[in-house]
């Protein structure tokens, strides 16, 4: 399994196997993943044979979760400022499109895990916190992971996730920030939608 796909398998396993507390609050944090991806597995499984519907349903459901404009602007890093609102709006659509996607076909294989949530931590702010979790699957060594969320206006928000220590948004950091030194920012544009163009069976924009 290469790297990536152990970010996912790890970050998107949050499935709802989760003991509740009693009085669990359904707006923190560790509550909010295990209600999407329920909701998002159970999507899954009543459009198996439809995959378009799998990913637009899908998405509409896991937009709330996360904050992609975040996650996209960390991703790429100091290149964010010097692009347009226009760059920075296809970079995120496609960040977006591509985190989705992979969020979906990792769950379609992955069915089994059993996730220990061990608590939250206070992050770097008042309005930041860590989840964090060990992913167990069958035959397989365990999987420590991290879900960065921050209290915004919105709600809790994921920005990050980390795998055995190593941030998902670093990682992609480096190496968009390989393309866009190569390519440009429209560049990697060009990449991101040509790979779930590819993904999704269907000739990439010219």
């Amino acid at each position: 399994m290469t790297r990536i796909k152990v970010w996912f398998a790890a970050a998107l396993l949050l499935l709802p196997v989760f003991a509740l507390a009693v009085q669990a609050d359904p707006t923190s944090p560790q509550e909010i993943v295990r209600g999407v991806s329920k909701d998002v597995l159970e999507i899954i499984n009543a459009n198996t044979q439809d995959p378009a519907r799998q990913q637009t349903l899908a998405d509409a459901r896991l937009v709330p979760l996360a904050d992609f404009g975040r996650m996209t602007a960390l991703a790429v890093g100091k290149y964010w400022r010097s692009a347009t609102p226009e760059q920075q709006q296809a970079l995120t659509t496609e960040f977006r499109a591509m985190l989705v996607r992979t969020w979906v076909a990792v769950l379609s294989n992955h069915k089994g895990a059993q996730v220990d949530v061990k608590g939250a931590r206070p992050g770097d702010s008042a309005d930041e916190q860590t989840v964090h979790s060990v992913v167990n699957q069958p035959g397989q060594q365990a999987i420590a992971l991290d879900l960065d969320f921050e209290n915004t206006a919105a709600g809790w928000k994921v920005y990050d996730i980390s795998v055995e220590g190593i941030s998902f948004i670093n990682s992609h950091r480096n190496q968009f920030g390989s393309v866009i030194q190569k390519d440009g920012v429209d560049g990697l544009i060009r990449q991101l939608a040509a790979s779930n163009a590819k993904a999704a069976g269907r000739s990439p924009a010219k």
